[in-house]
């Protein structure tokens, strides 16, 4: 094979080789750890480097890592202030845009500069091919112009590089007639001798440069020396013809080993990309399942936020993907990332407008009660303060801020009024006297001697002078109302059971369905406390009360307990 006649491969190598490399080093820079404030200050260091024009697929990389990480940054806190104000990354990205406007510049002029001289430089080739062309279809001794074809090359040599469309075209007709120069020419065997010589020694020179490049452990510097010396040989004549294919072949075999090895190497980086993408695919689909989850609270919105913090940490760690999918695969992450951020936004928004929204009916309620707290119509005002407690009971959360002074003033209110109303109670509403008519019927109730035959109709009887008692003090009626129930419970576990208190004039029932009873009502009361705990919460001021509640729901699980293992007796004795 002829040493000029390089195959398609090889030629095909030599063209994209600048452009693959520069991919490569381009996607190994690792800059998902940077911040905006390094990326701009990388990107200025870069434009003030002496080789800055050489490194535009690096100027290009971070450009795109600082645009993908301003895009996440402005997802993640909004893209306006709170205020209405300037955003808070808009200085940043201007900065960052004046640096690459300024760059761009520079390097479009250097492309235009660039271009000429190489429009130059083809001109210049393109006369030495006339000459030499002359050269070769004169009618004149072509031995005689020997000093003349060692000019033309190097004039060629050192023309310097020419338009990349029109490298394989020039080159081409030039070696075409260097060629036919050599085939043609009649010059001293000796003078022909010594050029063959001085061509093969440096062609040598090449193969053992391209055989220890095989050995560089870097193995895309390595490919990229490679086509350095291809382009090299090109631009030396041929040398003798015994000698002519045993050279090419050994600077062949030289660089189908490094060739090998910059496939293997591709092949090895192709198969780390599909596991990156598996790997990411994974983590897709982790925060699109937590994307889809209804979140009910803040607490929840919390925990999801620090799982996909997570996420985005482990993404971080995760190597480039395939080509084809890399930007897929990040727009996918990306995607599901600013749909939770989102809806976390809409919610939080909506829970303001929420609380505020009760924050006007507590504000409401206050009113009211501000207004009634002086009222003398006692029976009308008492249940109208009922009412509007338990209103207050419904609404949901206000600003934490305002939540204890709202309450403070609202059962200030409420105190108010009951105090007065106890002071100037009539003789008909003797509260104090009420009080005590109802602490001794609780001590009749818990001295009475349940049997089978007189519980219905003694729980009636107890639950109806209950009933025609009056109103005791405000403040104690927690107290002695708590105290009645529990007592009725002891002596009678169906009471507070809706079958179970309308058993007037119906036969009594079994001992087994009165501990059921007994034990459904205690559920429900465990259900009373709690949500009454959550009513006041809202307040400091409640922790006895809350403190009160607890101990009963306790109290009421270990009553549960008891009335499983009397259930389960009555049920054994029964079989």
């Amino acid at each position: 094979m002829s040493e000029l006649n390089i195959p398609e491969e090889i030629r095909q190598i030599s063209s994209d080789v600048e452009e693959k490399a520069q991919e490569v080093v381009a996607e190994t820079v690792n800059l998902a750890d940077k911040t905006l404030a390094e990326l701009s200050d990388l990107f200025q260091n870069l434009k003030d480097s002496a080789d800055s024009m050489a490194r535009s697929k690096e100027a290009e990389s971070i450009k795109s890592a600082f645009y993908k990480l301003l895009l996440k940054l402005k997802g993640e806190s909004g893209s306006e202030t709170a205020d209405g104000g300037q955003n808070p990354f808009e200085v940043v990205e201007q900065n960052f845009k004046a640096i690459y406007a300024d760059y761009k510049k520079e390097r479009a002029e250097f492309n235009r500069q660039q271009e000429a001289v190489r429009e130059e430089n083809l001109k210049k080739k393109q006369t030495i091919i006339d000459e030499l062309k002359a050269i070769v279809e004169g009618q004149d001794d072509v031995s005689a112009m020997f000093p003349a074809f060692r000019e033309l090359q190097n004039r060629w040599r050192d023309a310097g590089p020419v338009p990349a469309t029109a490298y394989r075209d020039v080159n081409d007709t030039y070696q075409f007639f260097v060629e036919k120069f050599y085939d043609m020419v009649k010059i001293n065997r000796d003078l022909r001798d010594l050029d063959f010589k001085k061509n093969l020694a440096a062609k040598e020179a090449f193969c053992e440069a391209a055989e220890k490049l095989a050995e560089n452990e870097n193995v895309v510097n390595a490919f990229m020396e490679l086509q350095k010396l291809h382009e090299q040989w090109k631009e030396f004549g041929p040398v003798a013809k015994e000698y002519r294919d045993d050279i090419w072949n050994r600077f062949k075999a030289a660089t189908a080993v490094i060739n090998k090895r910059y496939q293997a190497h591709f092949e090895e980086m192709k198969g780390k990309q599909e596991e990156n993408l598996a790997a990411k695919t994974a983590l897709c689909e982790k925060l699109e399942e937590i994307v889809a989850k209804e979140v009910k609270s803040s607490g929840e919105w919390n925990t999801l936020s620090k799982e996909i913090e997570d996420l985005q940490a482990e993404w971080r760690k995760i190597g480039f993907a395939t080509k084809k999918e890399n930007q897929k695969i990040y727009d996918r992450f990306r995607a599901a990332c600013d749909t939770f951020f989102a809806k976390k936004r809409e919610y939080y928004t909506e829970f303001k407008d929420n609380m505020n929204e009760n924050l006007e009916k507590k504000l409401s309620l206050i009113e009211q009660a501000e207004a009634l707290k002086l009222s003398t119509d006692w029976k009308k005002a008492t249940d109208q303060f009922i009412a509007l407690q338990k209103q207050w009971k419904e609404i949901g959360a206000v600003p934490r801020k305002k939540s204890e002074a709202l309450w403070k003033k609202f059962r200030g209110a409420c105190d108010e009024f009951f105090a007065s109303r106890d002071a100037n109670a009539a003789p008909e509403n003797d509260f104090y006297g009420n009080l005590k008519a109802k602490k001794k019927l609780v001590e009749e109730i818990l001295a009475f001697a349940v049997t089978d035959e007189n519980a219905a109709e003694a729980m009636k009887g107890f639950a109806d002078r209950w009933q025609a008692i009056g109103h005791v003090p405000f403040k104690e009626k927690d107290n002695i109302t708590k105290a009645y129930r529990d007592a009725m419970k002891e002596k009678f576990p169906s009471f507070g059971h809706r079958t179970g208190s309308r058993l007037g004039g119906k036969p009594a029932r079994s001992p087994k369905d009165l501990l059921i009873d007994r034990y459904h009502a205690l559920q429900q009361d465990i259900t009373t406390y709690e949500n009454n705990i959550g009513f006041f919460s809202a307040s400091k001021s409640s922790a006895p009360l809350i403190k009160q509640m607890q101990e009963r729901i306790e109290s009421a699980k270990a009553e549960l307990k008891e009335l499983e293992a009397k259930i389960r007796q009555t049920e054994e004795e029964e079989a």
